[in-house]
């Protein structure tokens, strides 16, 4: 039998979040408005960063980047990085990485979502509405790339 007051509690907390950093441009208005007609192709970039801050404490930024483009035209480019401070305890050691590349920001994007489409909204543009991201295929890509890289190096 096991003593439960030996074994650590898991826990994820979210300590706050914040804009860290916002763009938002429209090089071409407002000739733009008038020669839109149709929707603008928009890729969407995403980079997630995670750093440390304490023994428990992790700062992770989720950066989105778009540059929407009307035919050879840029429509508008958003840059955004949100982020957002979180402590982990008790958890094992590989699990800290996942958790942070996966849940943070998990629990970050419904929030810059909300900030790029009012943002878009408030540009002139309809209200960009990301879809959900799947960040477990974004940090399994990562995960292939640098144990790509590490096989190269």
């Amino acid at each position: 039998m096991t003593d439960t007051q030996d074994t650590p509690v898991q826990s994820l907390a979210v300590n706050g979040q914040f804009i860290k950093d916002l763009s938002f441009e429209v090089p071409h208005a407002p000739a733009i408005f008038a020669e839109l007609r149709q929707a603008p192709e928009i890729p969407i970039g995403i980079d997630i960063q995670a750093s440390r801050l304490g023994e428990e404490t992790y700062e992770v930024v989720l950066a989105i980047n778009v540059e929407a483009k009307a035919g050879d035209k840029t429509a508008f480019i958003l840059e955004l990085s949100y982020a957002g401070v979180f402590t982990l305890r008790g958890l094992p050691q590989d699990h800290v990485q996942p958790v942070l590349l996966i849940e943070c920001p998990r629990l970050l994007f419904p929030f810059a979502r909300n900030v790029i489409a009012d943002l878009t909204r408030d540009g002139g543009f309809p209200p960009l509405m990301m879809q959900p991201i799947d960040f477990v295929a974004l940090y399994r890509q990562r995960m292939e790339k640098e144990a790509g890289g590490q096989a190269t190096a």
